[in-house]
């Protein structure tokens, strides 16, 4: 069902949805081009950027990053240009095993967020947090509005 607004919609993106939509064309990067385009509004929160930092350093990254003519700095700063940082609500630990899926839903609750999208098995399972649907990308696409 898509969320009914004339305003971006507001997403939280975990990280390794904003890494795939940086690096790669498919249905994450249609997220950031829909940031850039603002029809959508991003939230984060420092941990997560610095959580992004490391993982667009890893070796794996690298041949993505030189085949599209970009660098680690430039896709940083373009994505941290893209959201708004928010300080995290206090929450209880919802997901134990991993602390950064807790930071996610944490800045999600603070940003009053419509959607969490994650590719995150322990996230998606949840289904939802606070009465914040949590998606895959391909659902948080069918959720947006068409313009």
């Amino acid at each position: 069902m898509p969320i009914a607004r004339n305003f971006a919609v507001r997403l939280v993106l975990d990280t390794n949805i904003a890494v795939s939509g940086l690096l790669w064309l498919g249905t994450t990067g249609k997220l950031i081009d829909a940031a850039q385009a603002r029809s959508i509004s991003l939230y984060t929160r420092a941990p997560l950027l610095a959580e992004l930092r490391g993982v667009l350093a890893r070796k794996k990254f690298v041949k993505q990053l030189q085949a599209r003519a970009l660098d680690i700095v430039e896709v940083f700063d373009g994505y941290a240009a893209l959201t708004t940082i928010v300080t995290p609500a206090s929450i209880v630990s919802a997901i134990a095993k991993d602390p950064t899926d807790n930071a996610v839903l944490a800045c999600a609750l603070a940003a009053q967020v419509d959607l969490i999208v994650s590719g995150d098995a322990d996230l998606l399972n949840l289904k939802s947090y606070q009465r914040i649907p949590i998606v895959n990308p391909a659902e948080a696409l069918k959720r947006l509005p068409q313009r």
